[in-house]
């Protein structure tokens, strides 16, 4: 197999500063991996440059077959479309129902037949368990309901990794296990996730691959052995 994400000397650079040395990282089908350390350790500039909003510029990186280093501008749409993105603060659009909110991600990814996106648009709802919210403006959702479309709109392209960059950090703890058991069914059916994170709960409740980022490294815990003094839920 070859892998979905991979980064071979690489540093990662948050502005025109390098917050990442050498990173080394190869993420596989299927895995379940997860980028813990402290606020401003480096953690979503990783996330950032697998989806190419960061520059790329030593070392080797490659994302769902594109060169990170020389991806044209045009092929940038292509590259997301292979990537489900999953935010803390759920990004979804406050003026319009939940069936717009994931109808205008088709239409700007190419969708253009109205059976095909209405049928897929029911089938994501369904996977995150909202098939009956889709006439609701997010206003009249809670914060884990808001966090499930972000998922369904996340999955909408049948991506091959989902990044899901502090998912929980705006749920209370028990909405937040939820979330976290809808990631971990969504992996077990073989979706990468990759989970961007401070809190050494999840980790440890969900086990998976470990890559700390401390001290301008980012490097992975074979034994999980976590060395990194982050907050705890």
């Amino acid at each position: 197999m070859e892998p979905l994400i991979h980064f071979k000397g690489a540093d990662i650079l948050n502005g025109e500063s390098v917050v990442i040395y050498g990173l080394d990282m190869d993420i596989m089908p299927g895995d379940l991996v997860y980028i813990v350390g402290k606020v401003g350790s480096g953690k979503t500039s990783i996330i950032r440059t697998v989806t190419a909003e960061n520059r790329f510029l030593t070392g080797e990186g490659e994302a769902c077959g594109y060169n990170l280093r020389g991806i044209k501008s045009k092929d940038i749409p292509f590259l997301r479309r292979k990537l489900g993105v999953v935010f803390q603060d759920f990004q979804l659009l406050t003026d319009r129902k939940v069936e717009d909110n994931l109808e205008f991600v088709l239409r700007a990814t190419g969708w253009t037949e109205r059976g095909k996106i209405d049928a897929r648009i029911s089938e994501v709802l369904e996977a995150v368990g909202m098939g009956t919210k889709a006439h609701k403006m997010p206003h009249q959702l809670s914060g884990g309901e808001q966090q499930r479309i972000a998922i369904a709109r996340a999955l909408l392209n049948n991506p091959e990794v989902i990044l899901a960059d502090e998912p929980t950090g705006n749920l209370d703890p028990e909405t937040a296990d939820e979330i976290l058991q809808l990631l971990q069914s969504l992996n077990h059916a073989g979706t990468a996730i990759v989970m961007v994170t401070h809190n050494r709960y999840i980790y440890e409740k969900y086990p998976g691959r470990v890559f700390t980022c401390q001290g301008e490294r980012c490097e992975e815990k074979k034994d999980n052995a976590i060395d990194v003094e982050i907050e705890e839920l």
